[in-house]
């Protein structure tokens, strides 16, 4: 198998009048969408856009997964951009593609005409109405090979650049194949997604779910905000598999939604993103007594994740959970700051992955590419390509890995990596912003924007929501007269975090 299409080709013949996707009150079968991705992978097949990138500026929505297959139809590869992000993020994004092509639908066809002018732009209202023509499917089959890129999700980069992280048809197979195979995915899987679709873990909901021939039930984000009706859209559609972000979660048990109703079809709950907190995952756990879960590991620069760990219910995990064991046919080490790999328990070193999963790289970015993406130097005679991840970890006495923080100054927060120095620039770019320092607080997951300027927090963060991502937004903003610094003249963050805990 080369192409993730083949998924959709092999689901749609076996199971063509079975529901594919389900969009609040609107559903699709297998046969239907398998038809209207071929149609628009005719339209940009005919136009010649073979191994580029597609814009896809749409919210999730079935149209998205149309357009996301059509481009693989055509032998492209999409990019989806949220149209909820700040005007300059999106500038910076598309620099980045440097794309001939946007699809987008009615909605925000008005406002993709204001941030893509002079670029290709299309309705998929009309592009689902192309004739479907076989000969240029099969003419951008054939010129495919697997090693070529799927998708661009992007990530936050020191820079204030976005980092655009390209992962191909041949990693994202291997993982779903495992992965579906591990965890005993099937045909009856009613899969809820949470994800935004710019976001991988929705990359194991969409496959997963395509590869299957399950059912993929799209939940509006809006439900987030309102746990009641989350609860009660996922039972009425009898979700079996919940793929989500810790922080999706959290929000649930925060406010004792499982108190007002338990979605009981549920089976199977894989979390990532971010540290689940052992007291929230104990109520999902009582709550549902006989379904697995599990705790996922993996960077963006990957393909989604590369080690797990099952949940034991009979075991007590003293407040911190082991991200666990390596995928089959993945390879995780940890290394010292000298390059050495690490075997002993209880001491830490980077976590860095080898195998299919890695990403081809920052997409346009060979500099970043070079410092992430680099050979083990402990494997002699050929090079071993593996991504640094900057996070750190540790084997406790069980053999397993254990997540111990961060190596520099990127963080996970609401279920993102973020460069802490990305956030610096962004509130530095306010004219009355004298200085800047965004610090973690990784036990409690709040993230804190330090100043020095003539402006009070309320207006800067009027300023800042005009040109960060929500989540990169920080939880509290707090103004000063100076910071304190340390012998070296750098910014002393311990004392100014040990101070504001004193208030």
């Amino acid at each position: 198998m080369y192409n993730v299409s083949d998924y959709l080709k092999n689901s749609a013949e076996k199971y063509d009048d079975k529901i594919a996707v389900i969009e609040e009150d609107k559903s699709i079968t297998y046969s239907e969408f398998n038809d209207r991705c071929k149609r628009v992978g005719s339209f940009l097949g005919l136009r010649s856009f073979f191994n580029e990138p597609i814009i896809i500026f749409m919210d999730k929505c079935i149209d998205t997964l149309t357009a996301f297959f059509g481009a693989v139809y055509a032998g492209c590869f999409y990019s989806l951009v949220n149209p909820e992000l700040p005007p300059n993020r999106i500038g910076s994004i598309r620099e980045v593609l440097r794309s001939r092509v946007v699809i987008t639908d009615e909605e925000h066809m008005t406002l993709a005409k204001e941030l893509f002018g002079g670029l290709n732009i299309y309705d998929i209202r009309e592009l689902i109405k192309t004739d479907i023509n076989e000969e240029a499917l099969a003419a951008a089959e054939k010129m495919h090979i697997d090693t070529d890129p799927l998708y661009v999700n992007f990530t936050s980069g020191s820079t204030g650049i976005p980092k655009g992280v390209a992962i191909s048809h041949r990693s994202v197979i291997e993982f779903i194949d495992i992965f579906t195979k591990q965890f005993g995915f099937k045909n009856e899987d009613i899969i809820a997604n949470q994800a935004p679709f710019d976001f991988d873990v929705s990359v194991k909901d969409i496959f997963s779910s395509i590869k299957m021939g399950a059912t993929l039930v799209i939940i509006p984000k809006r439900y987030f905000s309102s746990p009641a009706a989350l609860l009660d859209y996922i039972c009425d559609n009898k979700a079996t598999t919940l793929t989500w972000a810790v922080s999706a979660l959290c929000l649930v048990t925060t406010f004792h939604g499982l108190d007002y109703k338990v979605p009981e079809t549920v089976e199977k709950v894989l979390f990532s993103g971010e540290v689940m907190p052992v007291k929230h995952l104990k109520q999902w756990m009582e709550h549902l007594p006989k379904a697995t879960f599990v705790n996922l590991y993996g960077p963006t620069e990957i393909t989604c994740n590369c080690t797990y760990h099952v949940i034991d219910r009979s075991r007590d995990y003293d407040g911190k959970l082991p991200i666990g064991k390596a995928f089959p046919n993945e390879r995780v080490y940890l290394m010292d700051e000298g390059g050495h790999i690490i075997n002993e328990p209880d001491k830490t070193g980077e976590i860095c992955i080898a195998g299919t999963s890695v990403g081809l790289g920052y997409y346009n970015n060979d500099e970043q590419t070079e410092k992430a993406f680099t050979i083990n130097p402990n494997v002699k005679g050929y090079g071993e390509l593996i991504y640094k991840t900057g996070d750190l970890g540790y084997y406790n006495e069980a053999g397993e890995i254990m997540f111990n923080g961060r190596k520099d100054f990127q963080i996970k927060y609401q279920g993102h990596r973020i460069e802490l120095e990305e956030v610096d620039k962004a509130i530095m770019e306010v004219p009355e912003v004298v200085r800047s320092c965004t610090i973690f607080d990784e036990e409690k997951s709040k993230l804190y924007g330090f100043y020095i300027g003539d402006i009070d927090k309320k207006e800067l963060n009027a300023r800042l929501r005009e040109t960060m991502p929500v989540y990169m937004m920080p939880t509290f903003l707090i103004q000063r007269e100076e910071f304190p610094m340390t012998k070296n003249g750098k910014i002393d963050r311990k004392k100014l975090m040990e101070e504001r805990k004193k208030k």
